[in-house]
């Protein structure tokens, strides 16, 4: 009896400590649940009411430092641009704005280089960095990329000076030979002479601000507003008979091949058309595509030595996004080294400076093609060897193609690369 007892009453004692220690585990849960947390401290606790929402719609990187120099709150553009490592503000003259700006108070800003994060090359990051006091404790810094703004102002002062200095050179020769026709005022032959490089001048200066006017057309209007199916055999005559007078000079043949599907074509020699078409069509603007088409033909022309051949080659190729077609215009011209091959489509940019002036080029039409390539959904690239001649491959999606389709394309920087462009060897 008394054994059945003291077993009861150690039962007890055990359920009495269990009760205890699970009210003791209970009360501690809640205690712990109840302590504020470092994050929670960081966001909640220490940022002020309503900073956590505005910071996320702001267009700048944002980071919030405390009085430690630890963030407490950074954007997800703050740790792309690699502002943000290890919880800790990794560009020291930040930083640095950053604790004299808890110091004093006061409100700072700079424009500084950053190098560009998880890349080996040269160029940085421009960045204008703000900081200012936000509450007692903490420190906001506003980080704003202007890498894009400060290209866009280089080639902005690189177009003016140019544009500048080709209008200077012809109007300066006007000038001279205006002078020179009123000193030879009594030598008919000699007016003449001047009267003719007048005119040769006159025409430089209308087909540069010309092509001024088409270049600022082609970055303005988006040619899919109006857009048609084009028959590609159209625009290749058409281009053929714009540089017929230049190839006839110079005694170059044109020929013209406007195939289908790769291994079908017909041929066209001596400037001829190309007949029976196969019925190729691209979507788009047809005065900028043939304007595009034309330039590349005439740069073929121009660059050629006498009695050469100058082909123009169209097909169908398939690609991931829909077909498409492909325009190569081949010469056997002087080539292009592989310094100048990157440039060619920049803006003024002359392979031969000289020998462009003696043909009246303005620098801008490869330019032109290069943005109606673009406005277009397609590309325009280039292979070439010093000595050899140039292959300029213009690529365009084939009419049929969605216009919601071709209109994502031009700012996919997944286009087709540069496979199939043909060799000078392969003139048709």
């Amino acid at each position: 009896m008394n054994v059945d007892a003291a077993v009861a009453a150690a039962a007890a004692l055990a359920g009495l400590c269990t009760g205890v220690i699970a009210m003791l585990a209970f009360r501690w849960s809640e205690r712990d649940q109840a302590r504020p947390t470092r994050s929670s401290l960081h966001t909640d606790a220490v940022l002020p009411p309503g900073v956590d929402t505005v910071l996320s719609v702001l267009r700048s990187s944002a980071v919030v430092l405390d009085e430690g120099d630890a963030v407490v709150k950074a954007s997800s553009a703050a740790y792309a641009l690699g502002l943000v490592r290890g919880g800790r503000l990794a560009v020291e003259p930040m930083l640095q704005m950053a604790r004299d700006t808890r110091r004093d108070g006061e409100i700072r800003q700079v424009e500084l280089d950053l190098p560009r994060r998880g890349t080996g090359r040269g160029d940085a990051l421009a960045v204008s960095a703000r900081v200012a006091p936000l509450g007692s404790r903490l420190v906001l810094l506003l980080v704003e990329d202007l890498t894009e703004a400060r290209r866009i102002e280089a080639v902005r002062r690189d177009f003016v000076a140019n544009v500048s200095h080709e209008l200077k050179t012809p109007v300066g020769a006007l000038s001279l030979l205006s002078e020179a026709v009123m000193d030879a005022s009594d030598d008919p032959e000699a007016v003449t002479r001047f009267a003719g490089r007048m005119q040769i001048e006159a025409t430089r200066l209308t087909n540069l601000v010309q092509e001024l006017i088409d270049l600022s057309r082609v970055q303005n209007d988006d040619p899919l507003e109006d857009a048609e199916p084009v028959r590609v055999d159209e625009l290749v005559a058409e281009a053929i008979d714009r540089c017929r007078h230049q190839a006839g000079t110079k005694q170059i043949t044109m020929a013209s091949s406007v195939g289908g599907p790769e291994g079908s074509s017909t041929r066209g020699g001596g400037g001829r058309r190309a007949g029976g078409s196969a019925g190729l069509h691209v979507w788009g603007n047809r005065g900028q595509l043939a304007a595009a088409l034309g330039n590349l033909v005439e740069n073929a022309v121009n660059y050629s030595p006498a009695r050469t051949r100058v082909g123009i080659a169209a097909r169908r190729v398939a690609a991931p996004g829909g077909d498409l077609i492909e325009i190569a215009v081949t010469d056997q011209g002087i080539g292009i080294s592989e310094k100048d091959r990157e440039r060619v489509f920049e803006r003024f940019y002359r392979v031969d400076p000289a020998r462009s002036r003696a043909t009246g080029g303005t620098g801008l039409g490869l330019s032109i093609v290069k943005h109606v390539a673009a406005s277009h959904g397609g590309e325009v690239t280039v292979w070439s060897a010093e000595g050899q001649g140039s292959t300029f491959t213009l690529r365009l999606p084939e009419a049929g193609v969605d216009r919601d389709r071709l209109r994502l394309r031009r700012y996919d920087d997944t286009a087709p690369g540069s496979a199939g462009i043909p060799a000078p060897e392969t003139l048709p």
